[in-house]
């Protein structure tokens, strides 16, 4: 009796436990360049990266960087299951996938939901709207089963595109965007993901964590209900949230060679799957640029490497660096910073972003329980 107790409680606790393996593919940017069609892009869609963490602009969610971006995950919806790709993306709440009444082209090359074909799709009257900087992205909300490696979240809220933004959403190797922040920023009070999954008790706790590899290794991973251990070995620092909406904290400094160089009076960071670089105010790019000795951040010696020092993160009390190797990017034997300049309004104070790049050195332990962020630094 005891031991078919004990293996009960095994089952239930691993499937309390669901890892989505993230997979690293061709970044829009590659993509665009190789079809001739980046510089064009760049001119006829800038957008500044700050716009969608101000409250004045809620409604707006420009794509963060969606050029780089590369890791991507599979869910599915309805019954029986329709398969898509989705970023995992912790500056945002909704979820939102291609439907078949999108007339859009950038549809046309993507997977579409078909309520039609799940017996439990639920419809609604709601409509769906969120503004990005290269355009809008419209449909309708409805409520089905979406199943998360093998986790299934029963009458989930989901959004229907019928219309995406421009032209260059044909390109991107993912369908739609699963938001993981706070239900306080979601677009049409539609209830996230990750909030179903803890108040149907489906995750052991209500935390998730995230790895994402180096280079064109394998092996990247969002984890719903648990810490993986074996991430943790150098421990973890544990940062309190400064705002419940997007996963926002309080920087102490940046710093270059134990020198200050930006956030001396402190600012705020977002720690942001959705954004493939690190985001930063422009004037604090270009005091960062002019210390590293470099003119650009747009094309470097790929030999600079191994001559630029660490940028140094001073987040409550604790240090935490990240290398050139890092903030380098090589691409086509030409490399590049991988910063990004952004105006953030002056009454809101330093904004920065703390994208892949920053991701790529820690694992990171996303906690609602405690509303805390966990950085643990990888060997």
């Amino acid at each position: 009796m005891k031991l078919l107790l004990l293996l009960g409680l095994v089952a239930l606790a691993q499937c309390l436990v669901t890892r989505v393996p993230l997979r690293k593919v061709k970044t829009l940017r590659q993509t665009l360049e190789e079809h001739g069609l980046l510089e064009s892009y760049l001119k006829q869609h800038p957008y500044n990266p700050a716009a969608k963490y101000f409250p004045t602009r809620r409604s707006a969610e420009p794509l963060q960087n969606y050029l780089d971006n590369s890791y991507y995950g599979t869910i599915s919806i309805g019954t029986p299951p329709q398969e898509f790709t989705v970023i995992f993306d912790t500056g945002s709440s909704n979820l939102w996938v291609p439907s078949v009444y999108c007339s859009s082209m950038s549809c046309s090359d993507h997977k579409r939901f078909n309520p039609a074909d799940s017996s439990t799709f639920v419809s609604t009257n709601d409509s769906l709207y969120i503004a990005y900087g290269t355009g809008s992205m419209s449909g309708v909300l409805g409520y089905d089963t979406v199943t998360v490696a093998g986790l299934k979240i029963v009458h989930q809220i989901f959004g229907l595109a019928e219309t995406e933004p421009g032209n260059f959403f044909y390109y991107c190797p993912f369908d739609g965007i699963l938001g993981l922040a706070f239900p306080s920023i979601s677009s049409s009070g539609a209830t996230p993901v990750f909030d179903n999954m803890m108040s149907e008790d489906l995750v052991s706790r209500d935390l998730f964590s995230v790895y994402l590899s180096k280079d064109e290794q394998s092996g990247s991973f969002v984890l719903f209900g648990a810490i993986d251990y074996s991430y943790t070995t150098n421990g973890i620092k544990w940062i309190p949230l400064s705002a419940e909406t997007y996963w926002q904290i309080t920087m102490d400094s940046v710093s270059i060679d134990g020198e200050p160089v930006a956030c001396a009076h402190g600012c705020q960071a977002i720690v942001d799957t959705g954004t493939s670089l690190l985001a930063v105010p422009t004037g604090a790019l270009r005091t960062i640029l002019r210390t590293l000795g470099v003119s650009s951040n747009s094309q470097i010696s790929c030999n600079a490497i191994n001559r630029l020092p660490d940028i140094v993160f001073h987040i409550n009390g604790q240090a935490f660096p990240v290398p050139a190797s890092a903030y380098v990017a090589e691409f086509n034997g030409y490399c590049s910073l991988g910063l990004q300049g952004m105006n953030t309004p002056t009454e809101s104070g330093e904004l920065w972003i703390l994208g892949d790049v920053f991701i790529r050195e820690y694992y990171v332990i996303f906690n609602r329980a405690n509303n805390m962020v966990g950085l643990s630094r990888l060997s």
